[in-house]
């Protein structure tokens, strides 16, 4: 028996469990962490790293997305994650839609919690949305449809509706910057706070997924920090080209230039995506070391995907709980 080459293997093995860093989903809208797609989600991308994972749940899930504001959630969320022991290492967050609000907030605010390494963002709102996410029927969407016949910057509805934290509508800057209580500050438009663009900049990768046929996100190019210019509908300009950007107010062209942001892109429509391109687009993140990995041999990751494609078929994982 060759016990050179088993003392090898087990090596292995265990420097393989060691760099497996844990990591934390927040759901999006109308969603939580009990239903199908959000955990099945979480276990397929927990057993094919080796890593624990775990989504987090705010409040009740549907209602208290809706209608708990922005700073309360990250409040919660942060207390929340510095309880868990078995982050104090590092760990990883998985934002979904605006579940990104969240897990930004973590990233930005969260005092003394356990220092995040990536941020993996699934159709986030990051540069704002130009129209309210779809709610459909039911007690609390009727609720959500009565307040935006409020002026959605009004302290009572930013108080009250949860989205209304990161609507920007273009052609109302000025009301926008005044009135908005979350995004704001979340992408330091108004008060440049050098903590909150440390703490983003302190990210080993910032991975951006859109999702081609969003029809959710409006303009789906948000979810690359892409955004209309202000005072106008009639163009999107490219994250590179917005003053969030080329002002560098969170830290985002830092990033970019450190080789740190990856825009990436899938075929589905709005938290829709088939486990094929989970595996290629978020699983390599969610090993340790895994820059150096992307940037210097894209052979190796190559090989990687292909060895996980043999032990699953590729279907189609939805994220989100709401049909229309």
């Amino acid at each position: 028996m060759n016990f050179r080459l088993i003392f090898i293997v087990l090596l292995t093995l265990q420097s393989i469990t060691t760099y497996s860093l844990p990591f934390v989903v927040f759901h999006g809208i109308s969603d939580k962490c009990s239903n199908g797609g959000v955990r099945h989600f979480t276990e397929l991308l927990s057993k094919w790293s080796g890593s624990s994972g775990h989504c987090i749940e705010i409040g009740n899930g549907p209602w208290d997305s809706w209608f708990m504001p922005f700073t309360k959630q990250v409040d919660i969320a942060c207390e929340k994650l510095k309880k868990m022991s078995e982050l104090s290492e590092g760990y990883n967050i998985i934002g979904l839609s605006q579940g990104n609000m969240v897990g930004r907030g973590v990233i930005e605010f969260c005092d003394g919690g356990p220092p995040v390494r990536n941020l993996i963002s699934l159709g986030g709102p990051h540069a704002g949305i130009a129209s309210v996410p779809f709610c459909g029927s039911g007690i609390w969407c009727i609720l959500a449809d009565s307040l935006l016949k409020l002026a959605i910057y009004s302290n009572f509805v930013q108080a009250h509706l949860a989205p209304a934290g990161y609507i920007k509508i273009p052609t109302d800057i000025t009301d926008y910057r005044k009135g908005c209580k979350f995004l704001p500050v979340l992408n330091n438009e108004v008060h440049r706070n050098s903590t909150f663009k440390k703490t983003f900049t302190s990210l080993e990768n910032l991975v951006l997924i859109m999702f081609e046929k969003d029809t959710i996100l409006v303009p789906k190019q948000t979810s690359w920090f892409g955004y209309y210019p202000d005072g106008s509908f009639s163009t999107i300009l490219p994250a590179q080209k917005t003053k969030l950007y080329t002002e560098d107010w969170i830290g985002l062209k830092m990033l970019d230039e450190a080789g740190k942001v990856k825009f990436l892109n899938v075929s589905g429509s709005h938290l829709e995506i088939s486990t094929s391109e989970m595996k290629k687009n978020i699983l390599p993140y969610l090993v340790d070391n895994v820059s150096t990995t992307v940037t210097t041999s894209r052979s190796s990751v190559r090989d990687f995907e292909e060895i996980l494609q043999l032990y699953t078929h590729a279907e189609t994982v939805s994220l989100r709980s709401w049909k229309f």
